[in-house]
Parts: structure tokens; sequence; C-alpha cells
């Protein structure tokens, strides 16, 4: 994978990968930025939300679960010396649809420790917390009765 990025003055720069998009960083204004970009430590836990919420989406699908919606929060602690690196990164998956709370346990345990390059790229300690249809569902067993690998 390749991604170019140029610099536009200050702290602000563009960057393109491979899909063709453009991005926008640059820090914050108290560091000489001029806000006109995220930062790049809130790109990486985009990337990491995304990566995970892909797998757990395509997870359910091969599962044949109807997921109805699927919004995931995070929320990171970093260190306070530098590199100011992730140390704690709590997920937060919002599941809607008729979906067992073991099998999106499943798909969750699946994406972080399996799947998920973007979390496999961190040196992090990763907390999955899951609210299914608007309740709170603690860790549970997983069922092993999906024809997935493990």
């Amino acid at each position: 994978m390749k991604v170019t990025s140029k610099w536009l003055g200050q702290r602000h720069f563009q960057a393109e990968g491979p899909s063709g998009n453009t991005i926008y960083m640059d820090a914050r204004r108290e560091e000489g930025g001029t806000g006109q970009g995220n930062r790049p430590m809130e790109l990486l836990l985009m990337g990491i939300v995304g990566c995970t919420g892909i797998d757990i989406a395509m997870i359910l699908e091969r599962m044949r679960l109807q997921l109805e919606g699927m919004e995931i929060e995070a929320s990171a602690e970093r260190r306070d010396e530098h590199p100011q690196a992730f140390t704690k990164i709590h997920l937060t998956y919002h599941l809607t649809g008729d979906v067992p709370p073991a099998k999106a346990w499943r798909a969750i345990r699946l994406s972080e420790e399996k799947y998920c390059s973007a979390i496999g790229s961190v040196n992090a300690q990763v907390v999955p917390h899951l609210i299914l249809n608007g309740a709170d569902v603690p860790p549970l067993d997983v069922v092993h009765d999906d024809g997935l690998p493990d």
C-alpha cells in the first residue's frame, strides 16, 4: 500500500491513498495548526472503527444474521510522554437487528483478535463493549456453530 501527502503550509497536509480519496490533516491551533483537517491520531482511531465495523458487517452477513444498524464509538487513552501512543482503546459497538448476543460477541472477538488489521497494527489494549438493541450486553461465551473459522 502506498499513500502520498503534500504539505499545504504551516501544519496542514493533504493525503491520498490507493482509493483515490483525499483527506486533510492539521495540527491543533496551539501547535501552529489552522484547524483545516483531522489530527493524525483521530484518523488512526477512525481507521480502527472503520476496519472493525467492516469486519463485523461481513461476519454477521456470513452468519446470515439481519443487522439493521451499527454505530461504533471509540475513546482512547494515550501516554503522557512522547510518543503519545494509544495505551487503551474502548470500543463501544451499538448494534441493532435480529442478532443473538453470543453471535454479536463472536463477531466482535473475531474482528478484534483475528481480522482487523488496524487493531493488529496498534500496541494498545482494546476493551470492547456491546450495546445490542439498546441493552448493555456483558461479554458472553461465544457460539462456535456458525461455520466460521476460529
